[in-house]
């Protein structure tokens, strides 16, 4: 014959504050996670922002500008305008 159901009891080895910690830990990973994905963010807006501004400084840091650097720069703002509308697009 069978024997009856019996109920055992496991001793409890986790301490509440372990628990506390373990929660903890979590909250703080998925904080790390959400600042990580706005960071991501923010540095893919801070492109148009360095490029732009390497055109400026290249303008600003010619002393005489005679036709050939003006065209120069020209192009060069050109291409930071289609490397822009490229990341922009991707």
């Amino acid at each position: 014959m069978a024997e009856p159901f019996k109920l055992e009891v496991v001793p409890e080895t986790d301490s509440p504050a372990e628990g506390g910690h373990d929660a903890g830990m979590a909250m703080l990973m998925m904080g790390l996670k959400a600042l990580s994905q706005r960071a991501l963010i923010a540095l893919s807006a801070c492109f148009t922002l360095i490029t732009v501004g390497s055109c400026f400084w290249l303008y600003m840091s010619r002393t005489s500008l005679d036709p050939q650097q003006l065209v120069l720069c020209g192009m060069y703002a050109i291409f930071v305008l289609a490397a822009n509308i490229i990341v922009r697009r991707a």
